[in-house]
């Protein structure tokens, strides 16, 4: 979507939208069009839309009025950005060209605006790569967005939004990929080309290397496949020389059968998105990078692929792991926290974080606890859990913090290795987080964030549609605004 800022409106402009305060339309338009929205009960709240045409210098001319809620709202800034997303949702495939966005006497600041267009590029995201056969009502048309009549500061403010949707549509894009097409070594290869010439530093680890340094946990996973496992950390330092970095953890495995403990066919195919924490991570990073962060942060993801064959590991084999805990392995379908046992403490010894945050497609029982709604947050530190609380809230990647324990924490011990990767039958999620704290050397500050229900939706959001959500990038790129500095 191309998006110019302009002074005044074409003289062919043919579709007009305006954002509207609740119960606030605007007196300047005509008569007919305040007039429409009433008798249609336009209220403006957040997302609403009413369109109708009217003439204006001897042309029709097709005018839409988008909700924003009420000023001052808590939501307001969700709220504008809804009201960009119902803008896209109508006109992406509406045959319409081109859209002027007209803030004129709307009251709004640089960084409102910028909300605004947000949300009409995020709603706009679509993975059609291999669509072949679309009708033309199905396709876009809508490819451009002038805007008239923005705040001062809106150049800075849009570049700032861009970087975040820039992250998203990444992750959103990594998420979507079938897995013949993304797997451990073409995900580590597009990050590649993504981070070129960015600044940051990618390091990444082959078989052979994770195998020196001790990395049995991670690499049972993926040997019973074809695919060969990897390890990818993006490096930016962009605080103060020295300063302990923030390390994010993604789970990724590019597709998972279960392995031996094999899943149902029904709904197997969704196993695509079990990458759908390191695809947070990686889209994050490439926003904190795209916005030149004032911080310094790690993200560092698993990538593995998880298949059955005479090779693959067997419920009840005993691995070690690169701490040099064994586990005992009694399910291959728990198989993210295997990866990241690895993965964790291999950040740990690598990049001495002061604070890390892993994410995970973990758990089933997530989504049986949470729903859709939000994501479940584990945390042995206070201040962590708060600050991912408070960044989710504001983000709109909202989390819902779950207990740790001794008790839940026993679940998991083994009568022959030092762990098992599954507890009993209840509290799956948090025995999945127990298992992973077991990992954290020192008290480091962690947070464990099981986003399983999040990542992917089977209908259409406020700023997403069906499919691939981004869901991650935000809450880690506000995160790190709020307690890094930058």
């Amino acid at each position: 979507m191309q998006v110019k800022f302009s002074a005044s409106q074409p003289a062919d402009a043919r579709l007009v939208a305006h954002i509207t305060d609740k119960d606030n339309t605007p007196e300047t338009l005509e008569k007919s069009l305040v007039e429409g929205a009433k008798a249609a009960r336009f209220k403006g709240t957040g997302g609403q839309l009413f369109e109708g045409f009217v003439e204006r210098d001897g042309n029709v001319v097709r005018v839409a009025l988008a909700g924003a809620g009420e000023v001052g709202a808590e939501d307001r800034s969700a709220n504008l950005e809804k009201a960009g997303a119902a803008l896209a949702a109508k006109y992406l495939t509406s045959g319409e060209k081109s859209l002027v966005l007209d803030f004129s006497g709307s009251g709004l600041d640089a960084g409102s605006a910028a909300s605004v267009l947000l949300g009409l590029r995020l709603r706009s995201w679509r993975h059609d790569l291999y669509r072949t056969k679309l009708k033309d009502e199905q396709k876009i048309s809508l490819t451009s967005v002038t805007v008239v009549g923005a705040a001062e500061g809106i150049d800075a403010a849009w570049a700032d939004a861009c970087a975040i949707a820039d992250g998203v549509e990444f992750t959103r894009d990594l998420v979507a990929e079938p897995a013949n097409k993304l797997f451990p070594v073409s995900f580590v290869e597009r990050c590649q080309e993504k981070f070129a010439g960015t600044g940051a530093e990618l390091i990444v680890l082959d078989d052979a290397q994770m195998e020196e340094l001790g990395m049995g946990s991670l690499l049972c996973v993926g040997v019973g496949s074809e695919q060969p496992s990897r390890m990818l950390a993006i490096r930016w330092n962009g605080g103060e020389k020295g300063e302990k970095p923030t390390a994010f953890v993604g789970k990724g495995v590019t597709f998972d059968t279960g392995g031996i403990s094999l899943k149902p066919g029904p709904g197997m195919g969704d196993m695509k998105w079990d990458m759908g924490g390191s695809g947070a991570v990686v889209g994050a990073m490439l926003t904190l990078v795209k916005r030149k962060a004032k911080a310094n942060v790690v993200g560092v993801v698993g990538l593995v692929e998880n298949m059955p064959d005479g090779k693959a590991t067997r419920p009840g084999d005993v691995v070690t792991s690169m701490s040099g805990q064994t586990i005992e392995v009694l399910n291959t379908d728990a198989e993210g926290r295997l990866v990241l046992a690895d993965a964790l403490h291999w950040t740990q010894v690598e990049f001495k974080p002061k604070q890390i945050v892993d994410f995970a497609t973990l758990t089933g029982a997530i989504i049986v606890s949470l729903g859709n709604e939000h994501g479940g947050l584990f945390a042995n530190d206070d201040t962590i859990a708060d600050n991912l609380l408070s960044a989710g809230k504001s983000s709109g990647d909202k989390m819902w913090r779950l207990p740790l324990a001794p008790a839940y924490d026993k679940m998991i011990n083994s009568p022959i290795a030092d762990m098992q990767n599954i507890g009993g039958k209840g509290a799956g999620s948090i025995t999945a987080a127990q298992f992973l704290k077991r990992f954290i050397m020192d008290d480091t500050p962690w947070a464990h964030c099981d986003i399983a229900g999040m990542v992917w939706a089977d209908k259409a959001g406020a700023t997403w549609d069906k499919g691939a959500t981004g869901f991650g990038v935000r809450l880690i790129d506000t995160f790190v605004r709020d307690t890094c500095g930058g």
